[in-house]
């Protein structure tokens, strides 16, 4: 005889999802979510995601540097603005921050630091927590050595009575890593976007305005290491150039553009013709192209003397002799090659 719920489809994919665990659906969202959220809101909806797991009444999400330790991003939940600054000013007596520090990747509840006698007894909880109503703590830290970047997610209960329990911490261990991760999948996909008209070999990151990294391809770190080895890191090795321009420094194209608050930096290792000026590219593509000096002029609005000057330079600097040497190192797919036209 069928069971029920194959008889009743309604039933049997009811049983189907009060199968799947809660958790493995929860990092399926996270994942899901790059596609459909912004970047911009994309903290914001992943901590609304992970309430409907595990219940908490407020949270901090902040991303900063190892060397600094202060947040230059920082998303909170049901606390004023003014929290990050005073738990950033907290770490000298925050019990909880070298043992996160000590043991990355993994929840620490401040009950397991510090017993609730001392805790509520302590100058941290009378300066820090229990002005904003924070009782009950339980906080992660994630740290990148590429870029020198950590993020803490701390999720926090007004209610005393409400303790965090191991099952909440376990998982929470489960969920934190792809909460990162899937923060970082965001960002990369927008990036991703916009560097579809870039070489296929080119990476880019996410920096503010003093260049100091937010996300970051790790191909791009791999690029750096080869064109700056004495680099410092947590911060780009060069100035940003002003947005929409391309600039060749160290051997390395570099463009930066918008990218909400941010810049997004996109860097290329750089072939012959990145050397040449905006407008000597100009002159290339209309002249690999077939143009006349004449019809050349006309398409770029300079005199046909100019174009020929500005030709005669380029003939130098990449070290060809004629238009059909300099169109086959423009297209070299036309002769097998695998090029691309140069960027303006």
């Amino acid at each position: 005889m069928m069971p029920a719920d194959r008889r009743n489809p309604i039933a049997h994919e009811e049983g189907l999802h009060a199968a799947v665990d809660p958790v493995d659906a929860l990092i399926g969202r996270l994942y899901r979510g790059g596609l459909a959220v912004s970047p911009g809101r994309f903290r914001v909806w992943a901590l609304s995601e992970l309430a409907r797991l595990l219940r908490f009444d407020a949270a901090i999400w902040g991303t900063g540097t190892v060397r600094r330790m202060k947040f230059h991003t920082c998303t909170v939940i049901n606390l004023p603005a003014a929290f990050p600054e005073a738990l950033e000013a907290s770490q000298g007596i925050n019990p909880i921050v070298p043992v996160l520090l000590a043991q990355l990747e993994t929840p620490v509840d401040m009950q397991s630091v510090l017993p609730d006698p001392q805790f509520y007894g302590s100058q941290v909880y009378r300066q820090t927590f229990a002005p904003y109503g924070i009782e009950r703590i339980l906080s992660t830290i994630h740290s990148d050595t590429d870029s020198g970047l950590y993020s803490l997610v701390s999720l926090y209960r007004f209610d005393r009575r409400q303790p965090f329990t191991a099952c909440d911490a376990a998982k929470v261990g489960r969920v934190m890593f792809h909460l990162f991760n899937a923060a970082s999948h965001a960002f990369f996909l927008q990036m991703s976007r916009r560097l579809a008209d870039r070489p296929a070999a080119s990476a880019a990151a996410a920096v503010d305005a003093t260049g100091v990294f937010h996300e970051a391809m790790p191909r791009f770190f791999e690029l750096l290491d080869r064109h700056f080895p004495a680099r410092q890191p947590q911060q780009l090795p060069f100035a940003l150039p002003p947005e929409g321009e391309t600039v060749v420094t160290a051997g390395l194209c570099i463009r930066a553009e918008p990218l909400d608050e941010l810049r997004c930096v996109h860097i290329w290792a750089a072939g012959p013709l990145d050397h040449l000026t905006r407008r000597e590219r100009d002159v290339v593509a209309a002249v690999a192209h077939g143009l006349s000096f004449k019809q050349a002029a006309k398409r770029i609005g300079i005199a046909p003397s100019t174009v020929a000057n500005h030709l005669y330079r380029v003939y130098r600097k990449l070290g060809v002799y004629s238009r059909a040497a300099l169109a086959e190192l423009v297209y070299p797919d036309a002769t097998g090659g695998s090029g691309k036209e140069p960027q303006s």
